[in-house]
C-alpha cells in the first residue's frame, strides 16, 4: 500500500500524522490532500529515520538541496559534509545527482545519513555504467532503464526524476521548431540521443506501467522530469516545453490510477512575465500536481548571482502556485557547488518560499515576520538574532559591526528612530 492508497480509503498514516503536525494541519485534512492528489507524501519503505514532510497545495513551500559527486570530484566525504551543511541550514529534501565515484555507495550513505526526504535520478546512473563499459547506445535496453530504477527505489530514494514526457515526437518537434540552446537537461539529452540512435521510443513512457509497479512497490514518489525544460530565456515557453509538459498531464492521471504519488518538475529559465503563466499552464495541464521548479532563472547575465536570479523566480513562482524550490547555488553554470554554496544556495531559496508562503496567507508564516517587527521596535538584539532565518550570519554581522556594543545598530546609532 502507498500513502496514496492509505488516504483513498480513509486511513491516516503515522506519516501522515508526523507531516501534517509539522505543517499546523489537522492529520484529516492532509489526508484529504493526498487522497485528492494534490499533495504527495515522500516515504519510501526503506528509508530509515526519514522526518516525513509533504509537499503541495495549501502547505508551506518546500527547498530542496542538489548534491553529489562528478567525474572531476568523486569522493564521498565533501557531499556527506555537503548534505550536513544543507540540512543545518533547513532544507525539506535532498537530491543526490552523483555521476562520480562509487555512485551506489554514495547514494546509500546519503540515504542512510538523511533525516528528511532523498530523490535520486536513476538515468544518470544507467548513463555513466554504460560509458564505463564502453557499450554504445545501441546496447543499453529497456531493461537497464528499470533495472536502475529498481536499484534506487530499493535503496530508499524517496521520490525519483523520470524523463517520461520526453518522446521521439517531442523530439522531432524541437528539432522542427528549432532553439537557442537546444537540450540542455542531462536526463533528457540522454533519452533524445538514444531515441535517434535507436530509433525507439522512450521506455520510461513506453513501458511507463513497468515504472509504475516498481514504484507502487516501495510507494517511491514519480517527480515526472522536464527534459526539454528551458536553459535560458529565449527558449522558454516553447512548443516542445509544452508538448513534453501534455505527456507529462497525461501520465499524472495514469499514476493516480495505479496508486502511485506524482509530481511535476518545470522551467528551469523564464523570463520574469512568463512565470505566472507557466506554473498556471502545469498546474492546469498536469491536474494540480504538486509543481517542483529549478528556480526558475529569470535572468541568464548572472553567474555567480544565479541564487539571486532564481530566489527572485521561485518566489514568484511559489505565489501563483508552485510548491517546491529546487535551490540554485553561486556556483550554477560554473563548477560543482562546495559547502559555501550550498548553504547560500538553500537560505536564498528558503527566503524565496517564505515570501511566497506569506503574501499566499499560509498558516503562520506572517507571525514570524510580525515577530522580528516586535523584536526590531523593542531593540530586543537577542530575539531579533534567535528570529532570524540564518541566525548564524545575522549574529556574526551584529557582532563585527558592533564592537562598541552599542544598543542600537552602528548605521544610525543616537539617532535611531526607536531610541
Amino acid at each position: 500500500m502507498t500513502q496514496l492508497e492509505w488516504a483513498r480509503q480513509g486511513i491516516v498514516t503515522p506519516q501522515m500524522e508526523a507531516a501534517a503536525q509539522r505543517e499546523g494541519l489537522a492529520a484529516e485534512d492532509l489526508r484529504i490532500k493526498i487522497a485528492a492528489g494534490t499533495v504527495v507524501l515522500p516515504a519510501n519503505k526503506n528509508h530509515p529515520h526519514l522526518t516525513p514532510i509533504a509537499v503541495g497545495k495549501g502547505l508551506t513551500t518546500k527547498v530542496n538541496a542538489n548534491i553529489g559527486t562528478s567525474e572531476a570530484y568523486p569522493h564521498l566525504a565533501p557531499e556527506l559534509a555537503k548534505l550536513e551543511a544543507a540540512l543545518k541550514a533547513g532544507a525539506h529534501a535532498i537530491m543526490d545527482l552523483s555521476t562520480g565515484g562509487d555512485i551506489d555507495r554514495i547514494r546509500q550513505e546519503i540515504i542512510e545519513s538523511c533525516a528528511v526526504m532523498v530523490g535520486t535520478v536513476p538515468l544518470y546512473q544507467v548513463m555513466v555504467e554504460a560509458q564505463r563499459q564502453n557499450r554504445n547506445m545501441g546496447e543499453i535496453t529497456s531493461d537497464d532503464f528499470f533495472a536502475g530504477v529498481r536499484k534506487h527505489c530499493q535503496d530508499g530514494a524517496d521520490f525519483i526524476t523520470v524523463h517520461c514526457g520526453v518522446t521521439r515526437e517531442v523530439v522531432a518537434l524541437l528539432r522542427a521548431e528549432g532553439r537557442l540552446m537546444d537540450i540542455v537537461s542531462r536526463g533528457g539529452a540522454f533519452l533524445a540521443r538514444w531515441m535517434l540512435h535507436n530509433n525507439r521510443q522512450n521506455p520510461l513512457f513506453a513501458e511507463f506501467d513497468r515504472l509504475l509497479e516498481i514504484a507502487r512497490e516501495y510507494d517511491v514518489v514519480l517527480s515526472l522530469g522536464d527534459g526539454l525544460r528551458p536553459g535560458c530565456l529565449a527558449d522558454a515557453t516553447d512548443a516542445a516545453q509544452l508538448a513534453e509538459l501534455v505527456n507529462l498531464g497525461a501520465l499524472v492521471k495514469r499514476a493516480r490510477a495505479a496508486g502511485v504519488q506524482v509530481m511535476v518538475e518545470g522551467p528551469g529559465h523564464v523570463p520574469l512575465d512568463q512565470v505566472e503563466s507557466n506554473v498556471k499552464l502545469a498546474k492546469t495541464i498536469c491536474h494540480d500536481a504538486p509543481f517542483y521548479v529549478l528556480g526558475p532563472l529569470v535572468t541568464d547575465i548572472a553567474p555567480g548571482y544565479d541564487h539571486i536570479t532564481a530566489a527572485i523566480g521561485g518566489a514568484l513562482a511559489a505565489f501563483h502556485g508552485a510548491d517546491f524550490l529546487c535551490y540554485v547555488t553561486p556556483a550554477e553554470h560554473l563548477g560543482l557547488p562546495d559547502i559555501d554554496d550550498v548553504r547560500t544556495g538553500v537560505m536564498s531559496s528558503r527566503i524565496a518560499a517564505h515570501a511566497a508562503d506569506v503574501a499566499k496567507g499560509i498558516k503562520g508564516a506572517r507571525a514570524w515576520d510580525d515577530k522580528m517587527a516586535k523584536a526590531r521596535k523593542a531593540l530586543d538584539w537577542e530575539a531579533q538574532l534567535s528570529l532570524a532565518i540564518d541566525s548564524e550570519t545575522a549574529t556574526r554581522f551584529r557582532h563585527e559591526k558592533n564592537e562598541r556594543q552599542e544598543e542600537c545598530c552602528t548605521m544610525c546609532g543616537q539617532f535611531c528612530a526607536y531610541k
